[in-house]
């Protein structure tokens, strides 16, 4: 399932909880052995022959990925984006000189953000987090572009199968609210990611996403990912087990949008038509 999906082909909604719901069946108690092994293997399963580029935020899940990738292969770039001043770029210069990664990075403006808002605001059904999420991909894959880059990874489902999002903290069943998560992921991340990569003619690699991985992290109990209110405890911990330094592998979390900056744009927009962020989504 995910092996099409990676290669363009997007399923429908009732198969993708099919899958998981199989998946679910599958899931028994497991061991962070089990885990880390099920990571790695699931890194080594997505190792393009060609150069590839990986985005980087600073934060926990790429900065593992390219922890991992770079075991095993040199052969890729590390892409971020943001606005003036923005946390990812900070973060991601800082994770790339600790791991000695290559990272290119640009600065975009307020205008050129917009700009990019108006191009493919219409490739999605209207919402804030969509807009923003797709914006980010959009201007990273655009300045890999000079680079022959086609083929990305990409950090999708690591939320959900580890436990990062607020709503995990306030379920009373944690991997139960992790489940409902990977069930509504078609909805949420996949379609938006399968319409850019139809349109931006590329393809991203979703490592966490890999069927065994899933099993396995859904094995750990979710008092294990989520720790004195710390979200992805679990596997923060194990990533710093493997070598991510203590700096970045417990670093807070912040969304694309967010970490980018590119939400602020949606806000400034929007209150200059002094209207709400989603009304400007809607206006565009």
């Amino acid at each position: 399932m995910l092996e099409k999906f990676e290669q363009g082909t997007l399923c429908s909604e009732e198969e993708w909880k099919a899958h998981i719901e199989k998946l679910l069946s599958k899931t028994k108690p497991t061991t962070k052995k089990e885990v880390e092994d099920a990571l790695i293997n699931s890194v080594k399963k997505r190792i393009p022959a060609e150069k590839f580029g990986l985005f980087l935020s600073g934060g926990i899940d790429s900065s593992l990925l390219a922890l991992l990738y770079k075991k095993f292969t040199n052969n890729f770039i590390c892409y971020c984006v943001g606005i003036e001043g923005s946390h990812d770029i900070s973060a991601a210069k800082k994770a790339a000189k600790e791991l000695g990664l290559e990272l290119k990075t640009k600065t975009y403006t307020a205008q050129e953000v917009e700009d990019i808002f108006k191009k493919i605001h219409n490739w999605f059904s209207p919402s804030v987090v969509t807009l923003g999420v797709a914006s980010v991909i959009y201007a990273a894959s655009e300045l890999a572009k000079q680079d022959g880059i086609k083929t990305f990874i990409g950090g999708l489902g690591s939320e959900e199968i580890f436990a990062g999002y607020e709503r995990h903290s306030l379920a009373k069943d944690i991997n139960e609210e992790c489940w409902r998560g990977l069930f509504n992921l078609w909805k949420a991340d996949l379609i938006r990611d399968h319409t850019l990569g139809e349109k931006l003619e590329i393809k991203v690699l979703c490592p966490f996403l890999d069927d065994n991985l899933i099993i396995a992290a859904m094995g750990i109990h979710g008092n294990e990912k989520i720790v004195k209110g710390e979200r992805k405890h679990f596997l923060r911990a194990l990533s710093h087990e493997l070598g991510l330094p203590h700096d970045i592998a417990f670093l807070p979390k912040k969304a694309a949008q967010y970490g980018s900056g590119f939400d602020k744009i949606i806000d400034k927009l929007a209150q200059k038509k002094k209207i709400s962020k989603r009304d400007f989504v809607l206006s565009l």
